[in-house]
């Protein structure tokens, strides 16, 4: 039994109020975001949420909730194979204790320049049917990719590459990232979030993997760090949406064509709507004449990305998932140029 999850008792209670208000509706779905209410990645994920009623001419209602709602951000996979939801938007990674494949996936440190590169090895390089070889025989069936975009990179000193990595005290969560940064040369330590203004301020590290552009730029971080890497050369968190294999194979061909085609728009116009943002952050940062916005070289992405192999590969070793992971998106990845 599924006594982990301490708010099962709010699914009830919400299930009566979204029934009420979707009568219309052949098909009602539940589905929790592992993003905050406030956050400007779940407010664009409920507008989708919102049109699916307008895209399936009422036919389908989703009911989109914030992190937390029903489940923690970590049991979504849980509870829809329990029924308590229907589907998630989730970074995949959340997963990883369950299969380190999820981990290698969600997030392979270095692969990815650019949100258009993820889709198009999600598209037509193996990437969806990948997916679903790894959620299928969890109930699970994945309908499409998004993600927040690149992550910019936080700094005090200024970083042209790669070599410019070798000794560099800096901020990484552990794991992957920490890892890859280790092999290129830096010397990663764990700080929570909390702490990383301040231990840029005071010299204890010179650099840090945080998060994008502008959410850096509002919290003062180039006030401290004025030679941010943009785009970022290493992160980038693969965000699937996924929903019960039992209720997707039970949606009529052209629901299931309404849904990955609204997926697939929602995935562009998330990534346009923050990469604004973060333009705007960016001019705002260059305008004051104290910040230098630095863009890697294509050779110094693919620089990276070797490195950063070399840490799949010990991630590959850990299952036969993972192995399949790693041989896809390596192979992805030669046959395109993005890796020497």
């Amino acid at each position: 039994m599924l006594t982990k999850f301490s708010k099962i008792a709010l699914a009830t209670v919400a299930i009566g109020a979204f029934a009420s208000s979707a009568l219309a509706a052949d098909f009602e779905f539940r589905f929790q975001s592992s993003d905050p209410a406030g956050n400007p990645n779940f407010q664009l994920q409920q507008g989708w949420a919102e049109s699916i009623s307008d895209k399936t001419g009422g036919r389908i209602a989703i009911e989109l909730l914030p992190v937390e709602s029903i489940v923690a951000h970590n049991e979504t996979q849980d509870a829809i194979v329990a029924g308590i939801l229907d589907g998630h938007i989730t970074d995949t990674s959340y997963f990883s204790g369950k299969d380190p494949a999820f981990g290698l996936v969600a997030n392979p440190v270095g692969a990815w320049s650019s949100p258009d590169e993820m889709f198009a090895f999600m598209d037509n390089g193996g990437g969806k049917e990948l997916m679903n070889e790894l959620l299928e025989p969890y109930g699970l069936h994945f309908i499409g990719a998004t993600t927040p975009g690149l992550e910019a990179f936080v700094s005090k000193v200024q970083l042209n590459g790669v070599d410019d990595l070798k000794g560099l005290k800096m901020r990484a969560p552990e794991g992957l990232v920490q890892q890859v940064f280790a092999a290129a040369g830096a010397a990663p330590v764990n700080l929570p979030g909390s702490e990383v203004f301040t231990a840029l301020d005071k010299g204890v590290i010179d650099a840090a993997d945080y998060t994008v552009f502008s959410t850096n730029h509002a919290q003062g971080m180039h006030g401290v760090a004025p030679f941010p890497v943009y785009p970022g050369f290493h992160s980038m968190p693969l965000v699937e949406i996924s929903m019960s294999k039992a209720k997707w194979d039970a949606l009529p061909a052209d629901l299931q064509a309404a849904l990955t085609e609204s997926v697939a728009e929602f995935s562009r116009s998330q990534v346009a709507a923050l990469a604004e943002r973060d333009m705007k952050a960016i001019e705002e940062a260059k305008a004051g004449g104290e910040v230098t916005v630095i863009d890697w070289a294509p050779e110094e992405r693919a620089k990276f990305r070797t490195i950063a192999k070399g840490e799949w590969e010990k991630v590959a070793g850990r299952s036969k998932n993972a192995q399949r992971v790693y041989d896809v998106l390596t192979g992805y990845l030669k046959e395109n140029g993005l890796m020497q």
